[in-house]
Order: structure tokens, then C-alpha cells, then sequence
């Protein structure tokens, strides 16, 4: 099967209260845990929205780029650019595996058959809900590896974020926030910073990798479609941002767990 044939209706028809509240409930609920709810997104364009596997990919890759965008500004109100520079080699070591997971999993992506994405993308949904639980109801600790180590291993683990990150058109910050923490001992606010620097460059690769494929057309017959949804996810995200504490985490991590675990049978059901 070619990618072709996992491409969407030509043009979504949905009504704009529709869309844009969809994305403001993603955008929320990613607020309150302090991420861009790309996660929560892709099941909703399959789902709701009836977008086939690839093109729910490229779409939320693209709304992803633009959040990831919009958050910066605010992150680098939190941890100055300073305190960031002084971290550039962590930064550097996971891109070195990123970048080429990035467009690894991107080609993999538009060469997989419909059926088998639908599976594959259940299955990381499985892996963003226990990363999730892990990341947030927890705090990581650090392995103290010695720098011999230490550089492999990132470079491996940014390989595998960046491949997750490109087949689920997601930043990857489930992922990335921990490895940081884990691997190179850094707080976990400097963690979340340097996740967006590592997402950015890693996320513009995938596009690039998916505009060569004829399903990135996806984008320009659904332009409206995706600047409404972007909008919401912003106006949620920070609604979300303000909610942030308001509902415990001992309830909250949980749920959100459970509606990734229900998406994921879902997907794992799709035809």
C-alpha cells in the first residue's frame, strides 16, 4: 500500500465552533500537565475528525511545530537563556540521535501500510500513557553514568524520541524531559526547556522529510482545519497553563492515562 492510499477525505467539513473546541480541549488538557497535548490530538483526528493514520500524522506534526513555537517564549521566561547555554552539550548529544530518528521514522511512517500504522500508533500511545504516569508522578532519578557512557546513551535515546516523536507527529517531551533528568542530572524545569531546544530542530526534520511525500498535501486541502485547531490548542494551552494545580495529580494522571489507553484500543481496532 502506498501513502498514498492512507491519505484522508480532500478537505475536512467540520464547523468551526467544532474544531476550535476540540483543539482548546487538547490544549487544556495538555496545559494542566505542563505539555502541548499533541498526544491526545492524534486520536481525535482519526476519530473524530475521520483523518486517515498518515495524514492525522502530518496535520499534528504541523500543529505541533506551531505550539512548540508559541511556548517557547514563556519557557525561556522560566530558564533563562543562560542557564540553557549552560546545558547546550546535553542538547547537542540527543540531537546527534534525534535528527536521524526524526527522518528514520518519518520514512518509515509514509512506507508502512494503513493497517500496520494504525497498530504501530496504538502501541505508542501505550508508551506516551505509562510515560506519562512515570514522568509526572514521579521524579526521575539520575543514572551517574560516566561521560563514555553517558554520550551513547543519549545519542541512542534521542534516536528512539526522535523516531516516536516523528511516527506520532508529537514533540516528544513525555520522553525527553525524563531522559534529560535521567541521563544528564539536570532539574527538571531546565529539563522541560531543553526539551522544547531538542523538539524544535527534531520536529522541523520529520516535516521536511514528510513534504517530500505526495500525502503532505494533507496540509494545503486542509489549511483552515488546522489554523482553527492550532488556535484552539493555543487559547487552551493556556487556560490549561492557569489550571495548572487545580486538579490533583493523583487524579488527574490517571485519567488522562486512561483516555490514551482508550485511544490506543481504538486505533488498534481501526481498519
Amino acid at each position: 500500500m502506498t501513502a498514498g492510499q492512507n491519505l484522508a477525505p480532500a478537505r475536512s467539513t467540520h464547523p468551526t465552533p467544532l474544531v476550535f473546541g476540540a483543539g482548546a480541549a487538547i490544549g487544556v488538557l495538555g496545559g494542566m500537565i505542563g505539555l502541548g497535548g499533541a498526544e491526545f490530538r492524534l486520536p481525535l483526528l482519526i476519530s473524530l475528525f475521520g483523518f486517515a493514520a498518515l495524514s492525522a500524522v502530518i496535520l499534528n506534526k504541523a500543529m505541533s511545530l506551531v505550539v512548540v513555537l508559541a511556548a517557547l517564549p514563556a519557557r525561556l521566561a522560566a530558564v533563562s537563556a543562560s542557564q540553557l547555554a549552560a546545558h547546550w552539550p546535553v542538547a547537542v548529544n540527543l540531537l546527534a540521535g534525534s535528527l536521524l530518528g526524526a527522518w528514520a521514522g518519518a520514512t518509515w511512517a509514509v512506507r508502512m501500510r494503513s493497517s500496520t500504522l494504525y497498530k504501530v500508533l496504538a502501541a505508542l500511545m501505550v508508551l506516551m500513557a505509562a510515560a506519562l504516569l512515570v514522568t509526572h508522578a514521579s521524579t526521575p532519578g539520575t543514572l551517574a553514568l560516566p561521560l563514555w557512557a553517558q554520550v551513547p546513551s543519549g545519542v541512542v535515546a534521542g534516536f528512539g524520541i526522535g523516531v516516536v516523536a516523528a511516527i506520532m507527529g508529537v514533540a516528544g517531551g513525555e520522553l525527553l524531559i525524563p531522559t534529560i533528568v535521567l541521563l544528564f542530572g539536570v532539574g527538571i524545569k531546565t529539563a522541560g526547556s531543553l526539551s522544547l531546544l531538542v523538539s524544535l530542530p527534531t520536529m522541523l526534520v520529520a516535516f521536511a522529510r514528510y513534504s517530500r511525500d505526495g500525502s503532505f498535501a494533507v496540509l494545503g486541502t486542509n489549511r483552515r482545519f488546522t489554523l482553527i485547531m492550532i488556535a484552539g490548542s493555543v487559547a487552551g494551552a493556556a487556560l490549561g497553563g492557569l489550571l495548572l494545580g487545580v486538579f490533583p495529580d493523583i487524579v488527574l494522571l490517571p485519567a488522562l492515562a486512561v483516555i490514551l489507553l482508550v485511544s490506543a484500543v481504538k486505533l488498534a481496532r481501526h481498519d
